[in-house]
């Protein structure tokens, strides 16, 4: 693409230095400190270690960590490895009052129902605390509660 004549045509655009009026020629605004030599020599360079020689290459021994997530445990059963038998195992799951049952419980009986419908919190397990336990050793590996 070539210019039509009388028309001068730009060779580069102006460096950021240039544009933003910045000089570069400019003296810092603190004083840079210049290596100082003590007039008996010392102070430029420390004199090379003279101790003990360096040790010799022993070989080094690696422990492999195993660092396990926690287990969030709800309502339903997990999949995990037992820490008393460690073995895979799907938890199996129990189901106990707790403090949702009672205080369902007594919500009914302030309501009325007092007749023997106020003992129907402990009749659904929705309601009710849920242990997980081992299905191979029986040890309990966790607990959710709902209140």
């Amino acid at each position: 693409m070539s210019a039509p004549s009388g028309i001068p045509v730009p060779s580069a655009p102006p460096s950021y230095e240039e544009s933003t009026g910045i000089n570069v020629n400019y003296p810092h605004p603190y004083p840079i400190p210049e290596p100082v030599q003590k007039p008996d020599g010392k102070g430029m360079h420390p004199p090379p270690y003279m101790g003990q020689p360096a040790p010799a290459s022993n070989p080094v021994t690696v422990q492999t960590v195993y660092v396990h997530q926690p287990v969030v445990f709800y309502d339903r059963p997990v999949q995990m490895c037992c820490p008393s038998c460690n073995q895979m195992i799907v938890t199996r799951l129990s189901y106990d009052s707790g403090a949702l049952t009672w205080l369902s419980c007594g919500g009914l009986c302030l309501l009325g129902c007092v007749a023997g419908c106020c003992l129907i919190p402990f009749c659904i397990d929705a309601l009710k605390d849920v242990d997980h336990t081992c299905p191979n050793c029986s040890a309990l590996v966790g607990s959710y509660k709902r209140l």
